[in-house]
Parts: structure tokens; C-alpha cells; sequence
């Protein structure tokens, strides 16, 4: 499963290597805090996945990985079974949504608290 790890700027998606090669892509993904205009905890994450897929590999309801496109733009998922799932709706870059299983979806959604500005959430005083 694909290793997230939240920083004061932004989020990295480090992906295995076979989640590299399931999504034909040899990058993780990164993405700014700033970005991030909403993220969202599903129990069942293959009812947000939309569009089709442009790159990547689908076993419906078992294992979905790559880029999906619709007509407002591209979305990378990481969708494995029955999992719980985090969707980060993202205002710039490269998409318009990551849909990622994890086990720690509630603690994800707590580090990225959304609803405090950076600095504040961080530790570190406003100026």
C-alpha cells in the first residue's frame, strides 16, 4: 500500500513498486497543502471513482491504480478492496483528485486539518 507522509508544505504519495507498476508511472506523487480544498473519508471508495481509465490497471471492486480522466480533468486512484478510503479534492496540479485506501484515513484527516491555517497547525504562531 502506497506510504503517505504529511509535511508543513505539502503530501507525498510514495508509491511501491508495484503500484508503479499497476498506474504505468514511475513517479510518486506530490501535492501542496495549499491545494487541498477538501478530503473526505469513504467506506466505499469505487463509488467515487468516475470517468474511464487512461493509465493504469482495474480488477473491478479488487484493485483499481492509475489515472482515471472525465471531462473536468484526471484523477489518481489507489483503490484496493473493501478499504477504507481518503478523497482529497485538489484546487491545482496535476489532478483534480486523489482517492487513496488506507488504513489511516481517520489520522490522515487529522494531520491535514483543513480547517486551521498551516502555521497554526504546525506548531507555529501566526505572524
Amino acid at each position: 500500500m502506497a506510504n503517505l507522509r504529511v509535511h508543513p508544505d505539502r503530501i507525498e504519495v510514495h508509491l511501491t513498486p508495484a503500484e508503479k507498476a499497476l498506474a504505468l508511472r514511475a513517479d510518486d506523487i506530490v501535492v501542496q497543502r495549499d491545494d487541498i480544498r477538501s478530503a473526505t473519508v469513504t467506506d466505499d471508495p469505487w463509488v467515487w471513482i468516475r470517468g474511464i481509465r487512461k493509465r493504469g490497471s482495474e480488477v473491478p471492486l479488487v484493485v483499481a491504480v492509475g489515472v482515471w480522466k472525465y471531462h473536468g480533468g484526471t484523477d489518481f486512484v489507489i483503490v484496493k478492496g473493501k478499504r477504507q478510503a481518503v478523497v482529497l479534492e485538489l484546487a491545482d496540479g496535476e489532478f483534480t483528485r486523489l482517492i487513496l485506501s488506507t488504513n489511516h484515513s481517520a489520522t490522515l484527516i487529522d494531520r491535514l486539518k483543513l480547517n486551521e491555517p498551516p502555521s497554526v497547525a504546525d506548531g507555529h504562531p501566526a505572524e
